[in-house]
């Protein structure tokens, strides 16, 4: 970070484990999809000398996007750990994906991680997730610097893309966000575009040249002076902005010279509290080289000016009946905390979870306590069980490599954990300990799914349940109503990989069928109906006569029955059995085939038989009462409203409330948010939110989210209602 001279030889790529806080950084990196992370991280290791060549370990693979579906999709769909040795120091580099089907891998990465890359493409700019996940860091306090990439691209601009990005992250401090260094650029190619060849660090004023494949030092031409002259100026008048010593300003204004050291050490303050916000640039190495564009400077950010996990304030912890626990922030020798924040399958070794200790030490083989929250409404199992853990490793492509312990601050892969799932928390066998969840969004787009034969029916539940074990943005339901099992997910991307993680890695092949949503009926007006059932076949026979009136109530009411009959017409010990028949028929429906909802039955009269009415009679007559009335009624199809809340960007409300209001949807409010956002209220019919998680993100170009809740039933128009009743009489 200092600009040091390129002494660094880089580690031989061997497992450690960390013997103190002070030792490690975790940097988690943060960027929309195609801004280069994976990239990047393969560069930093090879510049680590943790590779053989660009993004390959000893067994020829990758150290990040192993996973077949990775390949397959060409991006990122999960959280990958790649540890890097510089300087003595452990570097955890956490890459994430990039789409927004997969901000839960995302957010374990932010929980796992003490700082963030933000990684933009200096070719696409930066979007408008990009913008709500730096806000989310800046919530918390995270560290934070920007890593300019794709300087390759002939639409490239580094100067352009860094004032973007301090109008985008500088907030009301711009100055917050400048370059380290600018890029030294070489002779112009046939098409006009001069290549990055090498950086100018502004605060040593030394050239450093990549284009031989590895960092050499220079002194700059007279004619780059008055350029770095400038930038250097406004780089040390925002580090001394930041600086805790109030008098170095007035220093500065009044010509002194400050040394170079005290800069350095200001600068890696303002970047470790999250007041000041460097922007880099990198490119990853050509064919042959040994150090990409831009990665040692990156390395000594990480180990100079990125905190250590010492610094995190200590997690929200209590016992698992509630009760708070103070816990020293970091403490090897503490109480054992741990985070599950990542969940994966391996064909060979069973279930693998990747861990963050952030109090005490963890060692293999030894028994903890696998403490769960109970999502018991997104389809997870609620646990409070001891377990043995298996061997402790280090994650690095799709090999493990074996470490003796993990301490406090550090992350590591936990093998055999049979019953933890992401988000659990680890904590000693005798002292058991639960840490505050961190907020996962809503899986709100639904995937019907049915077993394609009676073989993979055998297997599918089980399938599910290592699914939502391991992602706990999926949410597995059963819905009662419809009779439908579906499996709620972030978006189509995900739901895509939930399935061909299905198939091929617990051979389970299911079938996507059109959801349904939880329809009711409901009279439209009064009505009335007999029922009549009378049978004499030998022997004891069957009569029952009922006599009932019908009258819709008020939404919410459910189904209401009173008893006026009188003088005996029914024998008092029959009136239950009628009522049992009429909620019977109700719950089968009257019409289409839907629960009957929201009104009054009232018996009025009927007539018994000494000998041949029976309890079964007059179930029967009750179910037939009502199936009657319904006949010379206007019956309602009654579909589910939902609340739906939008907080999405001032420059896309418009779209927005117009295409709530093509989903026949009401507004019934908005609100200003911080930030430039506006909160959009609207009651729309759930019908027609069924890919409102897909259709909202095109609308909005990404900038929005919403939220829904259940709100009542309501009459569904007439000419859908006999769409709908069409489409279900010809499948």
């Amino acid at each position: 970070m200092g600009d040091k001279a390129n002494t660094h030889t880089g580690a031989a790529g061997r497992a450690t484990a960390a013997d103190h806080p002070a030792s490690v950084r975790n940097v988690v990196l943060v960027g929309h999809s195609g801004s280069g992370k994976t990239t990047l991280v393969e560069a930093l290791a090879l510049t680590a000398g943790a590779v053989n060549r660009a993004g390959r370990v000893e067994d020829g693979g990758t150290v990040s996007d192993y996973d077949e579906i990775e390949h397959r999709q060409q991006r990122s769909v999960q959280l990958s750990l790649v540890p890097v040795d510089w300087d003595g120091l452990k570097i955890n580099l956490l890459d994430t994906p990039g789409y927004a089907d997969f901000v839960g891998e995302l957010r374990a990465g932010l929980r796992a991680a003490d700082a963030a890359l933000f990684v933009v493409s200096a070719s696409d700019g930066v979007d408008g997730s990009t913008r709500m996940l730096w806000e989310e860091c800046a919530a918390v306090g995270m560290p934070r610097a920007i890593v300019v990439t794709h300087l390759e691209s002939a639409r490239s601009d580094f100067e352009e893309m860094t004032a973007i990005c301090a109008r985008a992250f500088g907030g009301d401090d711009p100055d917050a966000v400048l370059p380290l260094y600018l890029p030294l650029h070489g002779a112009a190619g046939p098409d006009g575009h001069a290549p990055v060849t090498g950086l100018t660090g502004l605060l040593t004023q030394q050239l450093f040249d990549y284009s031989s494949g590895e960092r050499k030092e220079a002194d700059p031409g007279p004619e780059q002076q008055p350029f770095i002259e400038t930038a250097r100026n406004r780089l040390i008048e925002g580090i001394i902005a930041e600086s805790e010593d109030e008098t170095l300003m007035d220093r500065y204004l009044g010509g002194e010279e400050i040394d170079l050291k005290t800069l350095v050490q200001d600068l890696e303050q303002a970047v470790a509290r999250g007041r000041f916000f460097p922007v880099l640039a990198a490119a990853p190495a050509a064919d042959g080289a040994r150090q990409g564009l831009g990665t040692v400077e990156l390395l000594e950010l990480i180990t100079g000016g990125f905190p250590t996990p010492l610094e995190r304030p200590a997690p929200v912890v209590t016992t698992p009946d509630g009760a708070p626990r103070e816990v020293r922030a970091c403490d090897p020798d503490g109480p054992l905390v741990a985070e599950v924040v990542k969940t994966a399958s391996d064909p060979y070794v069973g279930r693998v979870s990747l861990v963050r200790v952030f109090s005490g030490t963890l060692r293999p083989d030894a028994t903890v306590h696998v403490s769960g929250h109970g999502l018991t409404d997104r389809g997870h199992e609620d646990h409070d069980v001891d377990e043995r853990i298996g061997a402790l490793s280090a994650p690095f492509g799709k090999q493990q490599r074996a470490l003796t312990h993990c301490i406090a601050g550090d992350l590591a892969s936990v093998a055999k954990l049979n019953r933890a799932e992401t988000g659990d928390t680890l904590s000693a066998k005798d002292d058991p300990l639960l840490m505050k969840p961190w907020r996962m969004p809503d899986p709100l787009l639904p995937l019907a799914i049915e077993a394609h034969s009676k073989a993979d029916e055998d297997k599918l539940s089980q399938g599910l349940g290592r699914l939502v074990a391991e992602d706990p943005t999926m949410r597995l339901e059963q819905n009662q109503s419809t009779h439908q099992v579906v499996l709620w997910c972030l978006g189509e991307a995900h739901a895509d990989v939930a399935l061909e993680r299905l198939r091929n890695r617990y051979g389970v092949q299911v079938d996507v069928v059109p959801h349904k949503v939880s329809l009711r009926e409901t009279f439209a007006g009064p009505s009335s109906g007999r029922g009549r059932h009378v049978k004499q076949s030998g022997g004891h026979g069957q009569f029952a006569i009922c006599e009932i009136e019908v009258e819709p109530l008020p939404n919410g009411s459910g189904i209401e029955f009173v008893d006026k009959v009188v003088g005996g017409a029914v024998p008092r010990q029959f009136i239950p059995s009628v009522e049992k028949g009429v909620r019977a028929q109700a719950a089968r429906g009257v019409v289409a085939g839907y629960p009957l909802i929201d009104v009054r039955v009232t018996l009025k009269d009927g007539k018994a038989h000494s000998v041949d009415s029976s309890d079964a009679a007059f179930q029967t007559a009750g179910a037939l009462a009502l199936r009657e009335a319904a006949r010379d009624a206007t019956i309602h199809l009654l579909e589910p409203v939902a609340e739906v809340t939008v907080m999405v960007g001032d420059d896309y409300v418009g779209p927005v409330m117009s295409d709530l209001s093509g989903r026949r949807g009401r507004v019934v409010g908005t609100e200003q948010a911080a930030g430039g956002r506006t909160l959009v209220r609207a009651e729309v019919p759930e019908i027609e939110i069924g890919r409102y998680a897909v259709d909202l993100r095109s609308v909005s170009h990404g900038t929005a989210r919403f939220d829904r809740c259940y709100a009542r039933h309501e009459p569904m128009p007439q000419h859908i209602a006999e769409r709908l009743r069409e489409q279900e009489a010809g499948a």
